[in-house]
């Protein structure tokens, strides 16, 4: 019905007129006109002007099992004909919940059993800072409150969320962070010292941690919180000394850790989880997105079992959580995926062979003289827009020459994401060999043709 109603000129005007979309300059965008995403199948997208575009960003980092599966429509008509809705407060529970977080203590990490549902990755973080707090009160430590990040990381849009997250321009906008939050430097080789051994690097970049403990005092720092991979700040991925270095210091100095895997979690980095893949032992882990393949809001912190202990079998009323948190249809329906991404073994294969040949296909566009480096693990890729590969020079603005990268990638047929001057892509688990070989070659079509613009601008 809605494909036909209104031309794209409607529903751009109506667009304009009543809707605020996130992370968006609102005059540029209404004076441009949204693109209409109508209808979606598999790994594609149509747009109101009838457009296929192979989504290369699986909607928002989430849609791991593709688009159309109608088995996930069905699993939330049935629950909505029978429980639509009953929340989990007053000593209230019910079956979806119940065996959603079940199924969660088998796919996770062996030491997490326990769960609390959120809305989304950001209330998911938000939830992160108070049990964290709680933990430490509880452990007798009220005064171990401060929770470290990294600079350019993502943790959320919330308040808490966004203070969590390391961008000066959420930062500037909302008087962020908020007290008790502190930060150190990303592990960037590329973007800080790509001329310095790889390892070397993320040993120093990991000893930042450290420091910023001696700096705060061991014994007022709570947590360390990091994506095992960072998405939104550009698809960094650690050097292989980074990630042993951190798990030391946080065991040493008996601090907890906290692993955001609303991004990396369900199959993205070729494994379940970006924990399993790093070898890390969260404390606490986030997750959401993958969770449900992006078909319905849901989110959740997994708890370790010596927090849910603390937090158990010492405390009293946690008072804390959401009108939707575990709601049944989002359990329902993401209980179903689960069940999807393991009885069809999605995130196995990916792993096995598609992942594989999507980073060797991806290494090649290295070659493209408007790229000085390509990198990715799984199904998480990155390339970097530079001015000249020899000697390296990033571009004055690096912003804008991405942002023409990204239109043009649209334009032909590809949505790829501009975070600064780096081009990303995260395709859905379920993508074909073919498929990969149609996203690189409209990548390279519109990296020829950014180099073009860049060169006759």
């Amino acid at each position: 019905m809605t494909r036909t109603k209104h031309t794209t000129a409607d529903w751009q005007r109506l667009d304009a007129a009543h809707h605020l979309h996130p992370f968006t300059d609102y005059g540029e965008l209404n004076a441009r006109g949204s693109r209409i995403i109508t209808h979606a199948d598999g790994c594609y997208v149509w747009d109101a002007d009838g457009n296929k575009i192979l989504d290369g960003m699986a909607g928002l980092w989430c849609v791991n099992i593709g688009y159309g599966r109608k088995e996930l429509a069905e699993a939330a008509y049935r629950q909505m004909q029978e429980l639509p809705y009953y929340n989990n407060f007053f000593q209230c529970s019910h079956p979806p919940a119940i065996e959603l977080s079940r199924i969660l203590s088998e796919v996770t990490p062996a030491h997490l059993n326990h769960v609390f549902f959120t809305g989304s990755g950001s209330d998911a973080n938000d939830t992160v800072l108070r049990m964290v707090r709680y933990y430490w009160k509880l452990r007798g430590k009220p005064y171990k409150k401060i929770v470290i990040a990294r600079e350019n990381a993502y943790h959320g849009s919330t308040v808490a969320g966004a203070s969590l997250s390391g961008m000066a321009a959420m930062h500037a906008q909302g008087d962020l962070p908020i007290p008790g939050i502190a930060h150190i430097e990303q592990p960037y080789h590329f973007g800080r010292e790509p001329d310095m051994d790889p390892d070397e690097f993320g040993c120093q970049a990991a000893q930042a941690l450290a420091r910023k403990i001696d700096e705060l005092g061991e014994c007022n720092v709570a947590a360390f919180i990091a994506e095992p991979i960072q998405g939104a700040g550009g698809v960094i991925i650690p050097p292989a000394r980074y990630w042993p270095e951190i798990k030391r210091i946080c065991a040493e100095r008996d601090i907890l850790l906290v692993v955001d895997e609303v991004i990396t979690g369900f199959g993205r980095l070729g494994t379940w989880f970006g924990s399993q893949y790093y070898d890390l032992q969260p404390d606490l882990m986030p997750i959401a997105k993958g969770l449900s393949s992006g078909y319905m809001p849901i989110g959740g912190v997994m708890v370790s079992d010596r927090v849910a202990r603390v937090v158990i079998e010492e405390g009293g009323e946690f008072f804390h959580g959401y009108t939707y948190s575990g709601h049944p249809v989002a359990a329902a329906v993401a209980a179903e995926n689960l069940r999807i991404l393991r009885d069809e073994k999605i995130i196995e294969r990916a792993g096995a062979e598609t992942a594989p040949y999507l980073q060797a296909r991806w290494a090649e566009l290295g070659e493209h003289p408007l790229v000085g480096e390509t990198r990715g693990v799984g199904m998480l890729a990155a390339l970097e827009l530079v001015k000249s590969k020899t000697p390296l020079e990033r571009f004055a603005e690096p912003g804008k020459v991405g942002t023409l990268c990204r239109d043009t990638s649209v334009k032909n047929g590809l949505v790829m994401r501009a975070v600064g001057g780096t081009m990303i892509v995260s395709p859905p688990l379920v993508i074909s060999r073919e498929q990969v070989d149609e996203l690189i070659e409209k990548a390279r079509q519109t990296l020829d043709e950014t180099h073009r613009a860049i060169t006759r601008g």
